[in-house]
């Protein structure tokens, strides 16, 4: 009888796992759809997307922190180690930033727009913070590997702030820091252009001394806010310390 019934069970289980799989399918597909028609104009459709999956599965939105910056939900955790290389061509992990502030924003030298709007705010942002401001580095990390050699981000980041790195690295090394800020990014090809662009979500991270994300900020958060926001942070680590 066990052996007759085994073949029945495992069709019924795999009838279960293909409706899973369809139901799964399906609700992904509906939520790419709806983020699509909720999006905002300063949302890419992958910011609307990713906002949508952390409402379902389980994370709550972040709160508003001091300053205008968006505070992590509990249990979710962004930032951590990574191997890149700097805008001098020195090999670098997240030691070589151990015990820094960071702003950490990604995008691309290529970009003609929203790259340059936010690493200018990075820019206005630490000037505002005064004296203050010494103690966050920015970091511009590439979401286009294959134009953005270190040669190529020496001569980008000198024109925001004298501070500003440039990190490159393999495609697999940019695909890991990513996953890890969990950064959408995607190459476009248009047919009207020469070359590609690349889509990619636009905020602005800042990091503490142990390399995880405390807060984040939307695109064009003005720069007293950012300012604001990392004073906040950086304050109330003194007041623990």
């Amino acid at each position: 009888m066990a052996g007759r019934g085994a073949p029945g069970y495992a069709a019924a289980m795999l009838r279960v796992i293909r409706f899973s799989a369809l139901a799964l399918l399906l609700i992904v597909t509906g939520l790419w759809g709806y983020a699509w028609v909720r999006k905002s104009p300063q949302e890419t459709l992958g910011e609307s997307f990713a906002g949508l999956l952390v409402g379902v599965f389980g994370q709550q939105q972040a709160v508003p922190s001091a300053g205008g910056g968006m505070q992590l939900p509990p249990g979710l955790t962004l930032g951590g180690p990574f191997r890149l290389t700097d805008h001098t061509g020195r090999a670098v992990t997240e030691q070589d930033f151990a015990g820094r502030w960071l702003l950490v924003y990604f995008g691309f030298t290529y970009c003609p727009d929203v790259c340059p709007t936010e690493l200018g705010t990075i820019a206005a942002a630490l000037d505002a913070l005064g004296a203050e401001g010494e103690q966050v580095t920015p970091l511009l990390i590439t979401i286009d590997p294959q134009r953005d050699t270190p040669e190529q981000l020496a001569n980008y980041v000198t024109l925001f702030h004298p501070r500003l790195i440039g990190l490159t690295g393999t495609a697999e090394q940019i695909q890991e820091v990513a996953r890890r800020y969990r950064v959408y990014y995607a190459r476009v090809n248009n047919p009207d252009l020469r070359d590609y662009t690349m889509d990619h979500s636009a905020f602005i991270y800042l990091t503490g001394p142990d390399a995880r994300v405390r807060a984040l900020f939307r695109p064009e958060t003005p720069p007293e806010a950012i300012a604001a926001a990392v004073q906040a942070q950086l304050r109330a680590a003194r007041a623990r310390s």
